[in-house]
Formats: C-alpha cells, sequence, structure tokens
C-alpha cells in the first residue's frame, strides 16, 4: 500500500500496537526477572539504610567525643576538631559500606581513592603537612585558646587551632594565621601554661656608686609595690662589671597577668628611687686623657 492511501486512523491503530507491543515486552521482562528486581531493591534499601543508620551513629559518636572532651576540660577548638574528624571517618567507611551494598566493587574503589589520594597529596605537601602538624598539635597540647605565646617568630594570644593554621592576636590587636607547619617546627614559647613569671631587669649604676646602699634601694622599691610575690623572693645582685656601668640584676616574680604591668612600675619607680639617693644611672662614656 503506497503512503498516500494510509488513513490516519490506520496510523493511530499501528502506533497503538507499537505501544502495546512495548508495553507487553516491559511486562514480560518484568515477569521474568522478577528474583532480579528484588534482590536490587533490597540491596538498595539496604544501602540507603546503611547510609541513614550510619549517619545516625556517626553523629551520636562525634558528639559522644564532644562530651567527654569537653568534661576533661579540652580547648574548645581541639574539642570541636577532634569531635568533627570523628565523625567524617566514620561517614567514610559508612558510604563504602553503602556502595558495597549495590555491588560496587569496593576494592577498587578503594584503590582508585587512594590514587586519586597520592596524586592530590602530591600537589598538596604543604597543605598536608600543616593538616598533619594541626593533628599533633592537637594531640600535644602545647598551647590552647587564650593562651600567649611566641611561635614562627610571631607573639601573641592563641585565638583558635584550625585544620591547615593557628590564628593569634597581637597585642597591638593585629589578626596573624600561622601555619601549622611553621609552628611545629620551631621553638614553641607559652608564657601562660604556667601560673607565674620572673620578671628580669638590668640595672647599671655609676662606679663611684655605693654597691650596698644602691641594693638596698632597689630591694625597698620592688618590696614596696604589693603585686611582686613574696614567694619565691626577689633577687637583687650585682651581675656584670661592664664598661661604663656596674650592672645589678632585679628578679622578681608576679603572676602571669600582672607581668608587663608590674615590670613598667618598677622601671619607673626605680629611676625615680635612684634619683632621690643620689645614685647616678650612668650612660655610654669615653675618657680622653690628653698627654702634653
Amino acid at each position: 500500500m503506497s503512503e498516500e492511501n494510509v488513513t490516519p486512523v490506520e496510523t493511530a491503530t499501528e502506533v497503538m500496537n507499537n505501544s502495546a507491543d512495548v508495553v507487553n515486552s516491559g511486562v514480560d521482562w518484568i515477569n521474568n526477572n522478577q528474583g532480579l528486581i528484588i534482590e536490587y531493591g533490597l540491596n538498595i534499601a539496604a544501602a540507603i539504610a546503611t547510609l541513614v543508620i550510619g549517619m545516625i551513629i556517626a553523629g551520636m559518636i562525634s558528639k559522644t567525643f564532644h562530651r567527654i572532651l569537653t568534661k576533661r576540660e579540652l580547648d574548645p577548638t581541639i574539642v570541636e576538631f577532634v569531635s568533627h574528624m570523628v565523625k567524617y571517618v566514620i561517614v567514610a567507611f559508612v558510604v563504602i559500606a553503602a556502595l558495597g551494598r549495590i555491588g560496587v566493587q569496593t576494592t577498587s574503589f578503594i584503590a582508585i581513592l587512594g590514587a586519586a589520594g597520592l596524586a592530590v597529596g602530591l600537589a598538596l605537601q604543604g597543605s598536608l603537612s600543616n593538616f598533619a602538624s594541626g593533628v599533633l598539635i592537637v594531640i600535644l597540647r602545647p598551647f590552647k585558646s587564650g593562651e600567649y605565646i611566641e611561635a614562627a617568630g610571631i607573639s601573641g594570644s592563641v585565638e583558635s587551632v584550625q585544620i591547615f593554621a593557628t590564628t593569634l592576636v597581637t597585642p597591638d590587636n593585629k589578626f596573624v594565621v600561622v601555619p601549622n607547619s611553621a609552628i611545629l617546627g620551631g621553638n614553641i614559647i607559652n608564657y601562660s601554661r604556667k601560673p607565674t613569671r620572673r620578671i628580669d631587669l638590668v640595672i647599671g649604676v655609676s662606679y663611684q656608686a655605693d654597691l650596698a646602699k644602691t641594693k638596698a634601694v632597689l630591694e625597698s622599691v620592688v618590696k614596696a609595690n604589693s603585686l611582686v610575690l613574696k614567694d619565691p623572693g626577689v633577687t637583687v645582685a650585682v651581675a656584670e662589671l661592664a664598661d661604663s656601668s656596674v650592672n645589678f640584676v632585679v628578679r622578681p616574680w608576679v603572676n602571669g597577668g600582672d607581668y608587663w604591668p608590674v615590670r613598667f612600675e618598677l622601671m619607673e619607680a626605680i629611676k625615680n628611687a635612684l634619683d632621690e639617693a643620689g645614685i647616678e644611672i650612668p650612660f655610654p662614656q669615653m675618657d680622653v686623657h690628653v698627654d702634653k
């Protein structure tokens, strides 16, 4: 029959017949593969259940770690760091387990992730070094939030310990971000870890000064300051016979938070007391002798 002789009714009938054939084929395939469909359906349901239950368990374990570490009075930043790391590790295992339930070869998947991780690691060596240093800082706890430290050439109060860097606030209110590897790779001086600190002052006086009188004046100034601790006692002694002066060391002990106020007060009070006692504080000088 030529195309010109095909009527719309015949065309519609042919389309309906083709649709019926497709439906029948689909029904036949479903009837012939019911076991396979049920198996895949159960696997998908199991994978979804694994994901849901795993996420819930990961959250519970993370909260448990958070609660335990908080009770141990660890730094809040470290508590958050550890609890989140635990959660992400558990979630990674849950995802791999869920993929295994739906037939994904997890061994190959892990191998691919390992290769990708190696490539990323080579490209991000510095970042991974900072991450590893951050983990060690969390474990070793050389400092915590709020403590005043000196590290990587920067002095300031610790604001937070992050995954790749530690943030400090300097005494003049500068916000400084220091890479964790730079901190862990050098000396760390923690000024806040101990409750007390010693102030070390060097006071130079003239060679003509009475040493006993000078020592008595220095001791009286230090003992008059109410913030200076009685125990351990203050040390006042001759430390050096320098080129232009006799140098005394003055070493009182104070609470950590009083260090700078007491240091400034003592410097001013010592200068005034020595002036009142007629004891000269020399400056660098040179004697010139003229031979006639």
